[in-house]
């Protein structure tokens, strides 16, 4: 299989994760990099998540490693970047900006193959791929792309163990997550009230656009999901708390363990099954999508069970984001449907 060909716009947590989880992969080459952030400066923050044993220097605007060099330019819209001089197979739009299917289409219209937006979209796109939920309806002819959050991730696997095994009548699904970069970390007026208060010394409520993403991704669970989210001072590490009314009562904590380890056995590097009492910073490093906590499970009654799973969001997301590339390039090997 030939080496893809990678460009990355948006060079945050997500942008950096993904550009080193490619340098341990000799599938994918990043071979441009957008971001208005000065070389230097980005190439500093990207040594503090950089893969033990791996070393990327800086030369001029590229960044060079064992894999390749990527180009650095500063691309502030995604028109700006002339992705067909790179000849880019995918580009990853990691901004958090460019959410619309109009703004997303601009990365194609500058000469990318394909592009995914590294979060939920604003408006429909071609697909959203859960890798491990529904990958296998990825056709040839996707061209905007979404692999989730890192939230949805986490919700779909979840909950798609519990309704194949034991049947939803209806779960409530709440992402207690670690403060984002959109946060201000003071007191400082913005569009939202509570989304105006400091990340660094509140719990703050947030909106859940997950539940609308994991009604459409998984069609059976249509009108069966309700759900938030709260933003807490934590800079890493974040958690699924999910509660599931069960359409048996023929099911014990055991029996959902004995499914979940089962569902891990088949994806393992999506699903870890965790007996150790772990707290926030344990994930952080983490790749997979869920951290299954055992000893946080619970059963109340004979249909409500309560369950709690672990992720490290930016990370976890930018191996999805990587594994989908990889998806859908094999796919168009095969002659996947156009």
């Amino acid at each position: 299989m030939r080496r893809l060909r990678l460009g990355i716009m948006g060079f945050g947590e997500t942008g950096r994760h993904l550009y080193n989880a490619c340098l341990q992969d000799d599938r994918i080459e990043v071979v441009a990099i957008s971001d208005i952030g000065k070389p230097e400066i980005l190439h500093y923050l990207l040594q503090s998540h950089m893969p033990k044993g791996k070393k990327v220097s800086l030369e001029g605007n590229h960044l060079i490693s064992d894999n390749g060099r990527a180009r650095m330019v500063q691309g502030i819209t995604p028109s700006h970047v002339p992705w067909d001089a790179f000849e880019v197979d995918f580009v990853v739009d990691a901004t958090g900006k460019y959410k619309s299917r109009a703004a997303l289409a601009s990365h194609l219209e500058s000469g990318a193959s394909r592009v995914i937006l590294s979060g939920l979209p604003e408006d429909p796109i071609d697909r959203l791929a859960i890798i491990g939920v529904n990958q296998n309806h990825i056709q040839s002819a996707d061209r905007i792309i979404s692999a989730g959050s890192a939230t949805t991730n986490a919700a779909a696997l979840l909950i798609k163990i519990l309704n194949e095994n034991f049947g939803i009548d209806q779960v409530v699904v709440s992402s207690i997550h670690a403060y984002t970069a959109d946060q201000p970390l003071r007191n400082v007026a913005g569009t939202d009230f509570r989304r105006s208060r400091s990340a660094a010394e509140n719990i703050i409520p947030n909106t859940a656009p997950a539940i609308h993403w994991l009604q459409e991704i998984m069609p059976e669970m249509k009108g069966k999901i309700a759900g938030g989210a709260l933003n807490v001072p934590v800079p890493e590490g974040s958690l699924l708390d999910l509660t599931a009314f069960l359409k048996t009562t023929e099911f014990s904590l055991d029996d959902i363990l004995k499914a979940v380890i089962e569902a891990s056995q088949q994806t393992p590097n999506l699903i870890e099954v965790m007996e150790d009492p772990i707290v926030s910073t344990d994930v952080i490093g983490n790749s997979h999508s869920l951290v299954y906590d055992v000893k946080a499970a619970m059963k109340s009654g004979s249909r409500l069970f309560k369950a709690i799973g672990w992720y490290h969001g930016y990370l976890s997301l930018a191996h999805r984001i990587k594994d989908l590339m990889l998806l859908y390039h094999q796919n168009d090997l095969k002659g996947g449907a156009k």
